[in-house]
């Protein structure tokens, strides 16, 4: 049998952010396990939990057999199980559906940096978890009534070309605003369904979280997403287009922090720049040249705010060093 060849670089770094990630949902995991209202969702949670947990000790053997200070992650005690429910209404399985739509897109990135067969299988299976979770929790988000569907409009009964050549402009030739295209609502519609939820998870951090620029910074973030929301919503309305949005949970009035202002941190930072990607990804796709303009003026809003959250954690030592190159 042919010996294994070393760990890249790369696939160290892919190895080290996976590690982090998942770290940090299985602690997010355990307190909504605990605190779950419904018996079907905590099910579903304490299912996802048992396929991941194998797959975080899998890791570790990987990056420890290489010689390697495997990373520290997110333990048992950035997690409070003992607090009460900070969100009710379901927001325990639409966030745990965001945590899977951003796994997808980061699985996706780290596949295509490795080439030891051993960890491209790892990638597969993880991915494969994340399918089949991202897909449970959707259903369940629809048959409680948590989610709704996308915009319903009549199927096209032929193909058509593009030859006015004002449509990147968003303008007809008499200077109206051309509808959005079915592709273009599409990132809107997926921007207004993870900022509804965010915008509900940084309220209840800044509720709970212990230091008080923390707190101030959780307030940030919230009122950056309703900016999003509103200018999203907005864009939608001058096509007299009505989104249906889902009502992202509640918070409750609990002080009480089930999660340390580390794994709070964490999870903002991991959000904006996964947001950033989703951003950059919409205005690619947009043909109208008003979309590409807000959907940048944007980016760079979750840029600044991303950028000021690793100041913060690096101040209090809350960012772990991933692993050198060699000079």
């Amino acid at each position: 049998m042919p010996k294994k060849p070393k760990m890249t670089s790369s696939e160290l770094g892919a190895l080290w952010m996976t590690y982090q990630k998942k770290t940090l949902i299985l602690r997010y995991l355990e307190y909504y396990i605990e605190t779950a209202e419904n018996e079907k969702a905590r099910n579903l949670m304490s299912g996802l939990w048992k396929k991941l947990h194998p797959k975080v000790e899998e890791m570790q053997s990987m990056i420890q057999a290489e010689g390697a200070a495997a990373p520290k992650g997110f333990t048992h005690e950035d997690v409070n199980l003992e607090a009460p429910r900070l969100y009710e209404n379901g927001f325990d399985i639409m966030f745990c559906r965001i945590l899977k739509k951003l796994s997808l897109s980061m699985y996706a990135l780290h596949i295509t940096v490795s080439y030891r067969e051993d960890i491209i299988k790892l990638y597969m299976d993880i991915i494969h978890i994340s399918q089949a979770y991202y897909n449970h929790f959707t259903q369940y988000l629809l048959e409680e009534g948590l989610l709704p569907r996308p915009n319903y409009i009549s199927m096209p009964k032929s193909v058509d070309y593009i030859t006015d050549k004002n449509y990147t402009k968003g303008t007809n030739i008499f200077g109206n605003k051309r509808v959005l295209n079915t592709v273009e609502f599409s990132y809107l519609y997926q921007n207004i369904e993870v900022n509804i939820t965010g915008m509900q998870l940084m309220a209840g951090f800044a509720q709970c979280a212990k230091n008080k620029e923390v707190q101030k910074y959780f307030t940030k973030g919230k009122e950056l997403s309703k900016e999003i929301l509103n200018e999203t919503g907005e864009i939608l309305l001058r096509d007299d287009i009505q989104s249906p949005a889902t009502p992202g949970g509640t918070v409750t009035s609990s002080m009480s922090a089930p999660f340390s202002d580390k794994l709070m941190m964490m999870t903002t930072f991991f959000f904006c720049n996964v947001s950033l990607g989703a951003q950059s990804f919409g205005a690619n796709f947009s043909m109208r040249n008003d979309l590409n303009a807000s959907l940048g003026i944007k980016a760079k809003d979750i840029y600044q705010y991303a950028r000021e959250g690793l100041t913060i954690m690096l101040n209090n030592g809350w960012m772990e060093e991933p692993p050198k190159m060699e000079v």
